[in-house]
């Protein structure tokens, strides 16, 4: 591990501790800043002093690290759209009522069944000047024209703020907007939309319109809809179009990183750039124009398909591999790497939440780091052997290095990932070669029919390999239990056993024994934990009331009748297993009356049917029955009264309401997510 010796690089994880400080605490920006103005005295004194000799160096050192810790920390409050003033999430009643907003699309989304939808920029809010992201979406008609980037919308409605998970282990989709800056969402139909006259003709704009040209010209050839929705997607890097059953079977495949722009799309990019220029002579003159052209090329790659996170850091990280080839140097790509990594986190800190940021950096480092153990196992001889081994050696680095960052977000695993890279990579070579020459054709109006055909038949032939291995479902191992714990020890796991793999010695076999014993600690320590846990469930299910017990890893289902043959297919239900550790292991159809620690649950159906001789402790709400309120609470007098989302939301209020006069805690699911009973 020697990169961890350049300075760089241990400014680098104190530029990647403040952010994590910043995103997880929000301390008072005040307090950053002032933190960060003390940081870089001391660091200014101390340098000046240490030109004498006088401070020890170490002090020099710690000063260096707070200050890269102080400027990551100011980094990401900078760069938090919430803390700025201007921000729409500041306007008075902003999420009370409609207000006139007006806005201008910066990006087109994947459509849902009912909505298009855009990422806008916000300019005023009524009368007022305002800044910040918001999610558009606007419900689809017959006409469904869509809307040009750079186009300025008047729109006179409600923002609604981002809502947090609503059933546990659930995919928390209001922090992932968080993370993208986007704070609330607009819906409004097309007929509630005011459109400008003025379209913004920015960056964003004139990409957009040569990845429509480009489109629009290969679209005239009558090439197939699926095969150049993949075609955009491996080429430029839109994703917005392809359908939601290719998308699985490249997720089942272990190839669905294809479909972004990734290191793999920019390093052939400069691979084919570079060998397109190789007439230029190599004298000083001609290679600066060789890396004029190359970074040129590199970056209007980069800002036509979208300028995604992951082509943002591939895109920048072989700029500095270009530049190092200009230079004539030997360049560390684990020092481009983290040079990459620091200026793109500089400029944008939110991408080190992004999953395919972490992802990219990971398999890249794994593949540099790994690969070169991995290929000294084995040397053949025969060229076209020795060709696949490297395929099959840097995927099966990528994807150990990847593999438990993977479980942790995905919970699922593709077992024929080496056969699917075995076979696409020398493919994907092919088509990308093709594809780049034939998007560059049609940027020109040019696009000659046979390169056109042969482009869809190979994306045509990829479809289908891609398919086959992933209907072998019996390698795709899901819903797979992964915690926070589980993943650091792994990696602290496979990183000490690769360090003493790589160079054996006793101290490093200590290391990788050490992180064994950690490993097994962890996962004793969270079966112990999920054993001797107690609780009841009750879910934010819209249709039908799901209400679990949970005893150690054991699960008791209570629900009808049509919900406990479908158990298998609940998504809230596979949720909350997985993320406890549990199985199902009975169930009981719903029954009005439920105990659970001491507790006295009565369950009131639409039938409105309840005793009136019993004191229950909590009462559960389900399907809005019919009866007086008020008097049900005077004779049962519960403790707590949870509402579940299979509930009216006026009669919820109105239940609230009630509740709050006669002062007993009210829990509306809808509102406030699922209900834990400890």
């Amino acid at each position: 591990m020697k990169a961890l010796q350049f300075p760089l690089a241990r400014i680098t994880i104190g530029f990647l501790a403040g952010i994590l400080v910043a995103y997880y605490f929000q301390p008072n920006p005040h307090l950053v800043f002032t933190l960060l103005f003390i940081a870089f005295c001391a660091f200014s004194v101390a340098y000046f002093i240490s030109k004498n000799k006088i401070v020890n160096p170490i002090y020099f050192g710690f000063l260096t690290h707070l200050l890269a810790f102080g400027i990551g920390t100011t980094n990401q409050i900078i760069h938090t759209n919430s803390f700025q003033k201007t921000n729409y999430i500041h306007s008075s009643g902003i999420f009370d009522k409609p207000h006139l907003v007006s806005v201008t699309i910066r990006e087109k989304l994947r459509s849902s069944s009912f909505n298009d939808r855009y990422i806008v920029l916000v300019n005023q809010v009524d009368h007022s000047v305002n800044t910040g992201r918001i999610l558009l979406n606007i419900r689809k008609d017959s006409l469904n024209h869509p809307f040009e980037i750079g186009t300025h919308l008047q729109i006179s409605s409600n923002a609604y703020q981002n809502l947090p998970a609503k059933n546990p282990n659930q995919f928390d989709y209001g922090k992932y907007l968080e993370g993208k800056k986007i704070y609330a969402q607009l819906y409004a139909d097309v007929s509630e939309i005011k459109v400008g006259s003025v379209i913004e003709k920015d960056v964003w704009y004139y990409t957009s319109k040569l990845r429509t040209k480009i489109i629009r010209n290969l679209e005239k050839t009558h090439f197939n809809k699926d095969e150049l929705n993949v075609a955009i997607a491996l080429i430029l890097g839109q994703q917005q179009e392809i359908s939601p059953e290719i998308i699985k079977d490249y997720q089942f495949a272990g190839a669905v990183h294809i479909l972004s722009v990734s290191g793999l799309h920019i390093g052939f990019i400069l691979l084919f750039v570079t060998f397109l220029l190789k007439p230029f002579p190599n004298t000083r003159r001609g290679s600066f124009i060789k890396l004029i052209i190359i970074l040129a090329s590199l970056a209007s790659f980069g800002l036509i398909a979208g300028l995604a996170p992951s082509v943002l850091r591939s895109v920048t990280m072989f700029s500095f591999v270009a530049i190092g080839m200009y230079l004539r140097r030997s360049t560390n790509i684990f020092h481009t790497l983290l040079v990459s990594m620091l200026l793109i986190l500089l400029v944008q800190p939110s991408f080190l939440f992004d999953v395919g940021f972490q992802l990219s950096y990971v398999a890249l480092f794994f593949i540099l780091w790994l690969q070169p153990l991995l290929a000294k196992l084995w040397k053949p001889k025969n060229g076209i052997v020795n060709y696949f081994w490297e395929i099959l050696t840097v995927s099966f680095a990528a994807q150990i290095g990847t593999l438990p960052l993977s479980i942790y977000y995905f919970h699922q695993f593709p077992g024929l990932f080496f056969v699917t890279n075995l076979i696409i990579i020398p493919f994907l070579t092919v088509i990308m070669a093709l594809g780049v020459l034939v998007m560059v054709l049609a940027a020109f109006d040019l696009v000659p029919v046979f390169l056109a055909k042969s482009l869809e038949w190979c994306i045509f032939i990829l479809n289908k390999i891609i398919n086959s291995i992933a209907s072998v479902e019996q390698f795709i191992f899901r819903d797979i239990p992964f915690n926070l714990q589980f993943l650091l020890s792994v990696y602290l796991l496979i990183i000490a056993t690769v360090i003493w793999f790589k160079r054996p010695s006793f101290n490093r076999l200590a290391l990788a024994l050490i992180a064994i014993i950690i490993f097994q600690i962890t996962y004793f320590n969270t079966h112990w934990t999920i054993q001797n846990q107690r609780e009841l469930m009750v879910f934010n299910s819209k249709k039908n009331t799901l209400i679990a017990e949970r005893n150690g890893r054991n699960v008791t289902l209570h629900a009808n009748d049509s919900l406990l043959k479908a158990s298998s297919k609940n998504v809230p239900l596979s949720n909350y297993l997985m993320g406890n550790f549990s199985q199902l292991t009975s169930k009981k159809k719903l029954q009005n009356l439920l105990y659970f620690n001491g507790n006295k649950i009565l369950i009131v159906d639409s039938l409105g049917v309840y005793p009136t001789d019993i004191r229950p402790d909590i009462v559960v709400f389900t399907q809005s029955p019919m009866i007086n309120f008020e008097r049900f609470l005077q004779i049962t007098k519960p403790k707590m009264v949870v509402a579940d989302a299979s509930n009216y939301r006026t009669v919820q209020k109105l239940w609230e309401a009630t509740c709050l006069k006669e002062k007993i805690p009210f829990h509306s699911t809808g509102e406030k997510g699922f209900y834990r009973l400890e």
